[in-house]
């Protein structure tokens, strides 16, 4: 099955945004744990906008499922958190400094060399690696010639198309797919996945290992409660 991480960046925004303790990050990253998900992604960036380090060490510290980082490696400080930390994950994301969310997937051919050296220095850890690319063939086959372990495909392309043309939306990420696995590519997935788009995808993404979730997440969980939308994922996952 399909396993669930829970982003839990916008815990620590709303933290942020009143100062304070309130909500509790690490708490967070607990109870997500205690209420069935399979992992904790965090995307510390070098402002601290959300995600602080301090969080990350402390996160890491405490949670016993998988956990995962995300973020620029070009940003020495986030390799150097990464290395530190040795989280059983490491997402490698092409975000600039002042980007909102991340919006694109590498590109695998122009940074092919770049890709291949820092991928190395987290692999030589022995920490898993995975980079997030677009469902293109070619970035796809680009992401095998970087040594990467997984790649994950960026979803925002499908749910932003899901309700006009489920069947066009999903098509580049099947054949995205389809070469993935012929290449023996681990394979996540994530961006704008929800409850009405999740089951779609995930029964038509052969291989698919994990999704990771969070802004859909924690805004369901305003209405539903944080244990219930966990759970909820989790059935979509089934």
């Amino acid at each position: 099955m399909t396993k669930l991480s829970v982003n839990i960046n916008k815990f620590a925004t709303l933290r942020n945004s009143r100062g304070g303790d309130n909500p509790n990050v690490l708490k967070a990253a607990l109870d997500a744990e205690r209420f069935g998900a399979d992992g904790v992604t965090v995307h510390p960036r070098p402002d601290e906008r959300h995600i602080r380090y301090s969080d990350v060490r402390e996160i890491k510290k405490a949670i016993k499922t998988e956990f995962n980082i995300e973020g620029n490696p070009q940003e020495q400080k986030f390799v150097d958190l990464v290395l530190e930390v040795r989280p059983h994950q490491v997402t490698l994301v092409p975000d600039a400094l002042v980007q909102i969310t991340s919006n694109h997937g590498w590109d695998t051919i122009a940074n092919k060399d770049y890709l291949v050296n820092i991928i190395s220095v987290f692999k030589n850890a022995g920490i898993r690696t995975s980079i997030f690319v677009d469902p293109d063939v070619a970035m796809i086959e680009g992401a095998k010639a970087s040594g990467t372990d997984r790649i994950e495909l960026y979803t925002e392309g499908y749910a932003k198309h899901f309700f006009e043309d489920k069947e066009a939306a999903i098509r580049p990420y099947v054949e995205a797919a389809k070469v993935a696995n012929e290449l023996g590519l681990g394979m996540n997935a994530g961006h704008d996945l929800d409850l009405q788009n999740l089951r779609y995808f995930v029964q038509h993404i052969p291989g698919l290992l994990e999704v990771s979730i969070g802004h859909a997440l924690v805004c369901d969980a305003i209405y539903l409660g944080y244990e219930n939308a966990v759970q909820m994922y989790k059935r979509q996952l089934q």
